[in-house]
Parts: structure tokens; C-alpha cells; sequence
């Protein structure tokens, strides 16, 4: 009885490795960094590697975009009136921010394969456009300014 209830603690509190392959695709890991975090120096390098965020065959994204928002101003979004086609042209709906919002857009300038990416930061305003479901924001689909 006694080894019965030892193994269910250990395999309770087990840790496992982490599993480099998950990738968090969340809205919220991938495009909010609000409050802006302070890094004073190639902003967009240290973000892109600090999220882990590439293209699904581990080259670098030519363009990243980053909101300095609150997170319920951007769940806010989903219930915008501004409703329309995405800009890829697509059978999606997207939604458009009703207000301009605070963005980094982290832009490719050297380097092809993830870790090894470069970016120049530009700061920009604009409307976001978002996907949402039932429970809020999906996929970032871009900006307008």
C-alpha cells in the first residue's frame, strides 16, 4: 500500500522535459508585450529569441509585430463593430481595432535561419486586425495605419 501511494506521488509531481517542438501560438505569448518590456538595445532580437518566435521550418519571420496594449483592450477587438474580409482576401473575418494602438514591428534585415535572426524596430500606431472565437482573440492578421 505504502509503494502504491509513493509511486502516485512521484509520478504526480514527475517533471517532464520540456519538449523544444511546442510552440506557444497564443495571441497573447506571440503578439501583446504589455507593459512594453525594457530592453533599451535591439528590442526585437531579444524579443524574437525570448518567445522563440520563427517560421514553422525554423527560418526567420521577415515580419513580427508586437501590441502595447492591455490584454482586454485587444480581447475588446472581437466584439468591434468593424468587421471584414482579412486582407489575405480569405473566407476568414477579421476584426479591426476601433482605435489606433501602440506597436513595435520587428522587420527581417539579416539572417535566414532561427536562432540567427536580425531586425530594425519600427514604432508604429495603427488598427489592429485580429481573428477572434467564442472565447476572444486568435491569430494577429496584421495592421492598418
Amino acid at each position: 500500500m505504502v509503494l502504491m501511494v509513493v509511486t502516485f506521488l512521484l509520478l504526480l509531481f514527475w517533471e517532464r522535459e520540456p519538449d523544444e517542438n511546442i510552440v506557444v501560438t497564443s495571441i497573447e505569448h506571440l503578439n501583446v508585450d504589455y507593459p512594453k518590456s525594457n530592453i533599451p538595445v535591439r528590442y526585437c532580437n531579444s524579443m524574437i529569441l525570448q518567445r522563440v518566435i520563427r517560421e514553422p521550418n525554423h527560418t526567420c519571420k521577415k515580419k513580427h509585430v508586437f501590441i502595447h496594449e492591455r490584454p482586454q483592450k485587444i480581447n475588446s477587438i472581437c466584439i468591434s463593430p468593424r468587421k471584414m474580409t482579412c486582407l489575405n482576401h480569405s473566407t476568414i473575418f477579421c476584426f479591426q481595432s476601433e482605435i489606433r494602438l501602440k506597436m513595435t514591428v520587428c522587420q527581417l534585415i539579416g539572417g535566414t535561419v532561427y536562432p540567427g535572426c536580425r531586425y530594425q524596430v519600427s514604432t508604429v500606431e495603427g488598427y489592429v486586425l485580429i481573428t477572434c472565437d467564442n472565447l476572444g482573440p486568435v491569430n494577429f492578421q496584421g495592421y492598418v495605419e
